[in-house]
């Protein structure tokens, strides 16, 4: 898989360990050193990775969204779920 994805705050972090375990290059907020920027300086990191964010914050990122839309910007994907059990998560984000 060539997806790279980044952990926002609020996603527990042993999704990134199940992620790596699956082959999949994955990092965390902490291990970006990124604990307590703003949703938005936290899509603009992952933006310049090249990785994907996965969030459980829904509104704030769906609004980043638009914002994105609005000034003709891209980004490489925001995936957005309810707090789930690692395991759960973790297999779907591999069927996307």
């Amino acid at each position: 898989m060539d997806c790279k994805f980044y952990l926002d705050e609020d996603v527990d972090v042993a999704l990134e360990q199940a992620l790596i375990n699956w082959g999949v290059d994955a990092i965390t907020t902490l291990q970006a050193g990124k604990i307590g920027s703003t949703d938005e300086e936290q899509l603009h990191f992952a933006k310049n990775e090249n990785r994907a964010i996965i969030t459980h914050n829904v509104r704030d990122f769906i609004i980043l969204h638009k914002i994105f839309l609005n000034d003709e910007m891209t980004h490489p994907g925001i995936i957005v779920s309810d707090q789930l059990p690692i395991g759960t998560l973790s297999k779907r984000v591999m069927k996307l």
